[in-house]
This record gives structure tokens, C-alpha cells and sequence, in this order.
């Protein structure tokens, strides 16, 4: 029977960057599911985090009808874990856009990440085509499934999106660690190993592939990974982050008989 890894500590549907030249890449396009630090302080610097939300508010609140400055807006409070202020950023903007797949996309994320997965559901359905998938919004309700627990309907939505955009690193990663959450470390492996390998590989990607490979019991080969993305002691906190989540699924002693 698998069992499922309590990875909610590294799940999210956040865009991480928060810094102004990354905003607009965060809006228009997902990053994975999975993401180990989730821009904190040691990845976006606090001052550079406050000032840049500070610009896009000023800018919001000059002009809260415009569409990207609130799309981007939303996705800078989502990343700083201000997820219901996201959604009151961007209740308006479905409002004046309700057939923008953009705008349900980014509305789905800010839902899921308050923890509205119902709502999240409904909302990004509206941007799904059957006739013209969009792999986006067929990546934030895998992502969404995936969240709820429903593993396997997840991956099919992620095999749907690889059919319309196969190179697509998001999309992998996303697959890679939903087998990570029913155990298969195997498959994630191989899934994220593939994601990284592709161009537009973020830093949560290599990340993430970092944590499966721990998960393996391979720490020193997890802890390299780390390092080439993380300062020391991100990556002392996230080893011994594995170390405890092995231990509460009484896998530890067996990596170490097998070691």
C-alpha cells in the first residue's frame, strides 16, 4: 500500500518571484507545484520583496482596472503569502474579464493558495477548452487535485498538458512530484530529472529533484544539489527537514539497512 509523504511544507501553486523583472514571468507562466524555500527572505532579499509589492500597489491602486498590473500585483501578495488579499486584488478583474483564461488561471492560484480548493476548481474549469486545452490551467488543476489528495485524476490533467506543450518543465515537475506524494520516488525521479534537463528549469525544479533524491536516503548526492541553489543554511534546514519526514514514515531505518 503506498503511502502518502507529507510534502505540504513544499507544495504550493506560489510564482516565487517577487521581484519586479519577475513579475510578468510569474503572471503569464506557472511554475511547479512543488517549491522548497518558496522565495523567502534568502532567495529575494526582505527590502527587495517590500519595495517591489510597493510599486505594483502604488500601481494598482493608480489604476486598479488594469489587467496585468493586477494580474502581477496578485501574483507578488500570492508569493509573499498574502493569498487572500490576492483574491480581493483580482475579484474585480474576473469581474471585468470573465472569459480571460489568464485571469481564472491566476484567480485558481490565489484560491488554492488560501486553501479554497472547491472554488479553485470552479474557477479554473472556466478556462479549460476541451476543444483547445490550455496546458496552464491544466496545470494549476492538476496542481489543485493533487493538493486534495487526488493523485491519480492530477496526472492525468499533467499527461493532457505534456500532449499540448511537451517541453514544458513546469508540467514534469508537477507530475514528478505528485508520484513523490503516493511514494514513488522512482517515477518522480525520472519525471524531475526530465524537467530539469529542459529549458526554463527554475531553481524550484532542481529543488524539488533535490528533495526526491533525499527522500532516496541519497543525502550526500541530495545535499550537492542544494547547495548549488541554496545558501548553507537553507540547505542544513532542508536536509534535516528529509531526515525528520523520513523518520515519521518509518522509512529511516530501512535506508539505513540498505545503506
Amino acid at each position: 500500500m503506498l503511502r502518502r509523504f507529507s510534502l505540504k511544507p513544499f507544495v504550493s501553486l506560489l510564482c516565487t518571484g517577487v521581484a519586479v523583472l519577475a513579475l510578468s514571468a510569474c503572471a503569464a507562466n506557472p511554475t511547479t507545484t512543488g517549491s522548497i524555500g518558496q522565495a523567502d527572505p534568502i532567495t529575494i532579499p526582505a527590502d527587495q520583496r517590500a519595495a517591489a509589492i510597493g510599486q505594483l500597489a502604488a500601481r494598482y491602486k493608480q489604476n486598479p482596472g488594469d489587467r496585468n498590473t493586477a494580474l502581477y500585483y496578485a501574483a507578488a501578495l500570492r508569493s509573499n503569502g498574502q493569498a487572500e488579499q490576492a483574491i480581493a486584488v483580482l475579484q474585480g478583474t474576473v469581474g471585468k474579464y470573465p472569459r480571460d483564461p489568464e485571469v481564472a488561471v491566476e484567480y485558481a492560484k490565489a484560491l488554492s493558495a488560501a486553501g479554497r480548493f472547491d472554488q479553485a476548481l470552479a474557477i479554473v474549469d472556466r478556462a479549460i477548452d476541451p476543444t483547445a486545452p490550455n496546458w496552464n490551467a491544466l496545470l494549476v488543476k492538476g496542481a489543485v487535485l493533487d493538493q486534495q489528495g487526488q493523485n491519480v485524476e492530477a496526472r492525468k490533467l499533467y499527461q493532457t498538458a505534456l500532449k499540448v506543450a511537451p517541453d514544458q518543465p513546469s508540467i514534469h515537475a508537477n507530475l514528478g512530484l505528485s508520484y513523490a506524494m503516493t511514494n514513488d520516488l522512482t517515477s518522480a525521479e525520472k519525471s524531475l530529472r526530465l524537467a530539469v534537463s529542459l529549458r526554463g528549469a527554475n531553481t524550484q525544479v532542481r529543488q524539488n529533484l533535490a528533495l526526491v533524491i533525499g527522500l532516496q536516503g541519497r543525502f550526500d548526492e541530495a545535499q550537492r544539489l542544494f547547495a548549488a541553489e541554496l545558501p548553507p543554511a537553507q540547505v542544513e534546514a532542508n536536509m534535516a527537514y528529509i531526515r525528520a519526514l523520513l523518520t515519521q514514515q518509518n522509512r529511516w531505518d530501512r535506508i539505513k539497512g540498505e545503506g
